[in-house]
């Protein structure tokens, strides 16, 4: 679909046009292979010299219309979904790092994908560096190894909520001659685009907003098809030399800048790996982007009242949310997210544990999950979950305090919301 289109009216309509008399709702292709009348026509699509599917671990119809719908949104080339958001970052990674190379990533991560970087892919032979996001150039560069393929960051991070200052990443990045590959999962494309702001790569946890309903895990990879692979053709032999294993292709030249990273990935780490989404799941999860545009702001809208109030109660010791005008990244939110972020805010109460324990026994409408992004209001006190088998000085120096709760505004009324959270914090 034109890009010309507001992206409310993408993010219903683009990816998918029926014919007439073709079904109005994309179709579920739950197929794992398809069939050909000749071993020739067969082969071609093993030398990638013609397009077509033969077998759904590589590439399925549903999910392809799906991925094409998330790369208009994010206005790139050519894009890709993976099993999971975490799949979608190593793929994003691993398809232009091997044995040997090196990866410069911002300090302020998912853990998930913390630990991706810092210990998977290190046994993998790959290092990486964790650099501030508040780190001046200079310091970023100085991170900066002759090994160096890739820089990553989170537009907001989960869940510190830290705001990435895209355009001075993307800078040092082109400086040194690699992408900057920017995760958007919280902001999603329509509160975001970081491709405009100078990222490559953009990675999605299509599991969170895109779906929106807790209904389906899943990832997406979108390549802004700008980063001349050519240009940088010592660095990057992956796409640049000629793969064997297909003959002795070279992706950089059948396929371009804009489609050269995103075949590697499906041809190669998607055939060995197998990360693949089901047709079902890209079904569901293009229900959840036909309204994206639409709940982003109910998200944004609940996060920013429910900030601002806790911000006021006595209990409460910090909040931290990036649309407060305290916030230390409220001026990079201002310029990358002028209509807000997303619906996630975080706070510490006074009283520690036991006080954070008491408060969520206390909710009536935001569930304890693990959860976030999603339609209903949820929420989590790190220090008794996922970081429970740290001790409370431990939990001190990771920026965790005993008392921290991490609150995912769904679509509610905010003031049932706030009510909500009022009637907690007294029960304390």
């Amino acid at each position: 679909m034109n890009q010309d289109y507001s992206i409310n009216t993408r993010c219903v309509q683009a990816g998918y046009t029926p014919g007439n008399g073709e079904p109005r709702q994309i179709p579920i292709i739950q197929s794992t292979t398809f069939k050909y009348d000749t071993s020739e026509d067969m082969g071609k699509l093993f030398d990638l010299e013609a397009t077509g599917y033969f077998y759904s671990r590589l590439q399925n119809p549903t999910c392809d219309t799906v991925a094409a719908k998330i790369c208009n949104l994010e206005g790139g080339s050519a894009a890709m979904l993976t099993s999971s958001g975490q799949a979608a970052n190593f793929f994003a990674l691993f398809n232009i790092c091997e044995a040997g190379d090196h990866i410069v990533a911002s300090s302020s991560i998912y853990g998930g994908t913390f630990n991706l970087i810092a210990v998977t892919m290190a046994k993998m032979g790959i290092e990486s560096t964790f650099v501030s996001p508040d780190a001046s150039e200079e310091e970023l560069s100085a991170a900066f190894k002759e090994n160096t393929r890739a820089m990553f960051g989170e537009t907001i991070a989960n869940p510190a909520l830290t705001v990435l200052d895209i355009e001075k990443f993307a800078r040092v990045a082109h400086k040194h001659g690699v992408p900057l590959v920017v995760d958007n999962t919280f902001p999603t494309p329509v509160n975001c685009r970081p491709i405009e702001w100078g990222a490559d790569i953009v990675t999605h946890s299509t599991t969170k907003y895109m779906d929106g309903h807790g209904a389906a895990v899943g990832g997406a990879i979108i390549d802004g098809g700008k980063f001349d692979w050519m240009g940088h053709k010592d660095k990057f032999p992956g796409l640049t030399a000629p793969d064997e294993s297909y003959h002795g292709l070279v992706y950089a030249e059948k396929f371009g800048n804009e489609g050269a990273f995103i075949t590697k990935a499906t041809v190669q780490l998607m055939r060995d790996l197998g990360c693949v989404q089901s047709p079902q799941s890209a079904f569901m999860l293009n229900l959840g982007l036909e309204s994206l545009h639409v709940r982003m702001g109910r998200h944004v809208e609940n996060g920013q009242a429910v900030a601002e109030f806790l911000e006021s109660q006595p209990q409460v010791v910090s909040v931290n949310y990036p649309g407060l005008k305290s916030n230390k990244y409220n001026a990079l939110a201002q310029k990358y997210l002028p209509q807000g972020g997303c619906g996630v805010v975080s706070f510490e109460l006074k009283g520690g544990r036991k006080a954070a324990e008491a408060f969520m026994k206390h909710l009536k409408l935001a569930a304890i999950e693990t959860h976030v992004a999603d339609a209903r209001t949820c929420c989590l006190n790190p220090a008794t979950s996922t970081h429970r088998q740290l001790t409370e000085e431990q939990l001190i120096e990771a920026g965790i305090p005993a008392g921290l709760v991490r609150m995912s505004c769904g679509l509610e009324d905010k003031k049932d919301l706030i009510a909500d959270l009022k009637q907690a914090l007294e029960a304390i």
